[in-house]
């Protein structure tokens, strides 16, 4: 029996990729049901060819400004956690341009794996998901920022991405519904980047599908049900305490996000992985014949914004602030000045609406952790997406079933020299 602790996206995509290949599966998670924390209500982008790691020379540059302005992006707030100062130093230190490229080349490969992996997933059954192949606009307000999305984009070319510099008039007529913001103030963007294989999908409806998909499979899951702690043996991990009482098993896989780093140390190993907070709001469209269709990201007020049927998803901010989970209003009053901003006509930015906040898992590096701990031979981690979850599930999922099998580390965000290796 393998146990996968946490049913985010990550987990039930473990679970599920690992109930195809045969093995008995056990999903287990404190929630209720699947998808109830960080995957709940995410950006819905599928970002396949925008995985830039956060830490960059550019947000080191910009750091400073970002720590004295009240409403910046992205945001430092210090907490009594020594594991906030350690993981920051790590950030600062992953601020390299060689560690940036390095972190591309890696995430580019995974995200490639999973989309193939995905669309893979997606012949076998019904996937209700709310999955649209609509492709994603990155909007620039600056030259200075789209000469580096230009220069971004030469580089990733040579690693697979297909990607294209539009002017703002080429950009309209890829998403029609820019065109009244544009109106009122024509000089808000200068032009953007266009990428034709980006998608869109509810994380939620996903989680939930793979529960469906996997439990016909014959796995069991277990809501309701927090883990505790570990019984150890020789062998290692032999079974789970939990709220509900002890669990055997005969191999373990932590992919409980942020609260993975616990659940580690209590089987002695250190994981750089930390809570990085975002929020996000999701609005009705109004009924006309401008509402968005294709995803886009607005690099100058770091939101991305994603059209779910009737409804728009916009998700913004990246806080270092602790594990607490509390609505903000003035960060959801910035979000509605955005959406009135970008969609003045489209979307009713002053709707209820579905206001959300989650804790991305984050490394300092962006590059997850893939491989069997080191202080525990069937304790396997799959955790430290950030805001990539999503996105980086389905191709996680198989990396973390070619490492049971082989019982060997396949992504590590300190490993500058990896590549992924998937043979058939």
């Amino acid at each position: 029996m393998i146990c996968i602790i946490g049913a985010g996206i990550v987990g039930c995509a473990s679970a599920y990729q690992l109930a195809r290949e045969g093995h008995q599966v056990m999903l287990l998670d404190a929630a209720a049901g699947p998808g109830e924390g960080c995957s709940f209500a995410n950006g819905a982008q599928l970002s396949y060819s925008y995985v830039e790691p956060m830490a960059s020379p550019a947000t080191l540059r910009a750091l400073p400004k970002l720590l004295l302005q009240f409403d910046a992006p992205i945001k430092f707030r210090p907490t009594l956690d020594w594991r906030q100062y350690a993981w920051g130093m790590q950030f600062l230190m992953a601020c390299r341009e060689a560690q940036v490229n390095q972190g591309t080349r890696q995430l580019l490969e995974l995200s490639f794996l999973s989309r193939d992996i995905l669309d893979d997933w997606m012949r076998d059954g019904e996937w209700p998901i709310g999955f649209q192949r609509n492709g994603k606009l990155v909007m620039c307000h600056d030259e200075i920022t789209m000469e580096r999305q230009r220069h971004q984009m030469h580089f990733q070319a040579a690693l697979g991405c297909e990607q294209t510099a539009l002017s703002v008039d080429q950009c309209i007529e890829k998403e029609p519904a820019l065109l009244p913001a544009l109106k009122r103030f024509p000089r808000a963007y200068v032009g953007g980047i266009w990428t034709p294989g980006d998608c869109v999908a509810d994380a939620r409806l996903m989680c939930l599908t793979l529960v469906e998909h996997l439990k016909a499979k014959g796995a069991s899951t277990r809501f309701g049900t927090e883990v505790t702690g570990f019984v150890t043996g020789r062998s290692g991990v032999t079974a789970l305490k939990t709220s509900q009482g002890e669990i055997a098993c005969d191999a373990v896989v932590l992919a409980a996000g942020s609260a993975s780093a616990h659940l580690a140390q209590l089987l002695g190993e250190y994981l750089p992985v930390y809570p990085v907070k975002g929020y996000s709001l999701t609005l009705p469209m109004v009924a006309t014949a401008q509402t968005p269709k294709v995803s886009v990201t607005d690099l100058g007020r770091k939101t991305v914004f994603a059209p779910l049927g009737t409804a728009l998803r916009v998700a913004a901010m990246a806080e270092v602030a602790g594990h607490g989970v509390q609505l903000a209003p003035r960060r959801f009053a910035q979000i509605r000045s955005a959406v009135s901003a970008v969609y003045p006509d489209a979307v009713d930015a002053q709707a209820d609406g579905q206001p959300w906040a989650g804790l991305r898992p984050a490394t300092p590096t962006s590059v997850p952790v893939i491989r069997r701990m080191n202080s525990r031979s069937n304790v396997y981690l799959n955790v430290g997406h950030g805001a990539l979850g999503m996105t980086l599930a389905a191709g996680s999922a198989a990396l973390l079933s070619r490492c049971i099998q082989e019982s060997r580390a396949l992504l590590h965000p300190t490993r500058r020299d990896q590549r992924l290796k998937m043979e058939d």
